[in-house]
């Protein structure tokens, strides 16, 4: 289940009307990217919680073109292609508009009658992409017997972060990146118990994880490898150039196939 319905107001200066997943890393979008990732470790069952103009997301989908990322052959000048590959063809999608404004924990309650019958169920933003094991975190996690899991990952922005006394005199600074500072990184594993902890109007990662914390139900996979969300234009240009230098630690169907 992918969170895709969010404004990207700091995407804005990149374009006014293209929803944050539809955002282009290569030719494709950061969507594409984590639902490839996840069909790669064989979860191709997806759910799209839509809001902001999440009918240029269904557009996209419907008039998908597989040859745009895949080799074909044309014959028949034109009349005839044939993919030789195919991204999408075992992907099961549900379009769920969840609302313009609504948060993580009110798109999760939205869409809970598609996950009936399931026992535990992945969820995740939309706009971050990572190298992790997933076959195995999902497994550690089983083992567990959590209600909710998380990654940790290490902030990727170049920010510092100030130590100081009581009287605000600065004692150090140092990149956050090189501290032993975690942030949540999203990539959720949860149970249906879930929801026994969520009620409505409330944000996923605030009131109900809380809740979680406090009866020892959410464990964290720490990840140290790669992980970057798109959360600027900056974060775009930086995910844009390792694409084009084939630089993709995500691409983790393609390390498979060589």
């Amino acid at each position: 289940m992918l969170f895709c319905g969010g404004l990207g107001t700091r995407l804005r200066e990149h374009s006014e009307t293209i929803p944050k997943p539809l955002v282009n890393v290569g030719i494709r979008p950061i969507v594409w990217h984590l639902m490839r990732y996840y069909a790669h470790y064989g979860h191709k069952d997806f759910i799209l919680c839509l809001g902001y103009r999440g009918d240029l997301i269904r557009e996209y989908f419907l008039n998908y073109n597989e040859c745009m990322s895949n080799d074909f052959v044309m014959s028949e000048g034109g009349r005839k292609i044939e993919p030789i590959t195919s991204d999408i063809a075992d992907w099961r999608i549900t379009f769920v508009d969840t609302g313009m404004h609504a948060n993580l924990g009110q798109r999760l309650l939205r869409v809970r009658k598609y996950l009936e019958g399931e026992e535990m169920f992945l969820a995740n933003y939309s706009d971050g992409l990572s190298d992790l094991r997933l076959d195995s975190y999902i497994e550690t996690f089983r083992q567990r017997n959590v209600i909710g899991g998380a990654v940790a990952v290490r902030p990727s922005q170049s920010l510092h972060a100030i130590r100081m006394d009581e009287q605000g005199m600065v004692q150090g600074i140092e990149s956050v990146a090189d501290s032993d500072y975690w942030i949540n990184g999203g990539f959720f594993c949860l149970r249906q118990e879930i929801f026994d902890h969520l009620q409505e109007g409330e944000e996923l990662v605030e009131q109900p994880f809380r809740r979680l914390i406090e009866k020892r139900q959410l464990w964290t996979h720490r990840h140290p490898g790669f992980w970057a969300a798109m959360d600027t234009f900056k974060d775009k240009i930086a995910l844009d150039r390792m694409e084009a230098r084939g630089n993709c630690p995500w691409m983790v169907w393609k390390r498979s196939a060589a």
